[in-house]
């Protein structure tokens, strides 16, 4: 049985490695041996093995006989993985990442409006009121008001019915952090409380064309502001 201390020094090691190789740090070093690793890192072997045995379940890396271990493309890597999603947003002039996460929803979000206001699902429904008046009476508080507005549309995926959208709660919960972190700075203030409300009576009165449209209207606004952000640091 592992010890406690030691998966915590795995973990460590997983997230400081992991948002190495997707900074590309290794690019033109190729990764490191593992004798090295333990040395640069101060780790164990054991430890070090357990982190990177995370790491190729993710499909940063992959590891070859005779060959050791190397980085694989990111075509191969887990994107819906929030870890792995995570450090792809952190790291410098992302803006692609949040652009392409931000289709994503596109293609999510709206219709998981629009099958809850179909299955209408009233225990749901409140939660995300409830999340829509957290927003409001939280707009003073930066950090609690960016909690609510994770909390309204991650509520949206489980009123929808639907368990595979349920499944992406993770990913969703904390791209959502990031993204919605990005495009209030870019904006210049925190998420519409109108926009927003708009989806939930929409659900409410059951009409589902009008939740999705009105979901749509939130990301195509946060798309237009990727874009500009993205087209400003490409001219720059």
């Amino acid at each position: 049985m592992r010890s406690e201390l030691g998966v915590s020094l795995a973990y460590g090691l997983l997230a400081s490695l992991g948002q190495s190789i997707v900074r590309g740090e290794f690019e033109t070093t190729g990764f490191p041996t593992e004798a090295e690793l333990c040395v640069r890192y101060g780790a164990s072997r054991t430890v070090m093995r357990e982190a990177v045995k995370m790491l190729s379940a993710k499909g940063l890396l992959s590891s070859r006989q005779r060959q050791g271990t190397r980085v694989e493309p990111i075509e191969n890597w887990n994107l819906l993985d929030p870890d792995v999603l995570r450090w792809l947003m952190e790291r410098p002039f992302s803006n692609k990442i949040f652009l392409e996460f931000t289709q994503m929803r596109l293609a999510i979000e709206p219709t998981a409006a629009a099958l809850a206001a179909e299955v209408q699902d009233k225990v749901a429904i409140a939660a995300i009121r409830e999340g829509l008046e957290a927003m409001i009476a939280t707009a003073g508080d930066q950090d609690a008001a960016l909690q609510a507005d994770i909390d309204f549309h991650v509520s949206i995926l489980k009123a929808s019915g639907n368990p595979f959208f349920m499944r992406l709660k993770p990913l969703i919960n904390n791209a959502l952090r990031l993204s919605i972190q990005l495009t209030n700075k870019i904006s210049g203030h925190t998420a519409s409380i109108a926009a927003h409300e708009a989806i939930l009576v929409a659900i409410e009165n059951g009409d589902a064309a009008e939740a999705e449209k009105a979901s749509e209207a939130i990301l195509h606004e946060s798309l237009k502001l990727i874009e500009a952000a993205e087209a400003a640091t490409a001219a720059a």
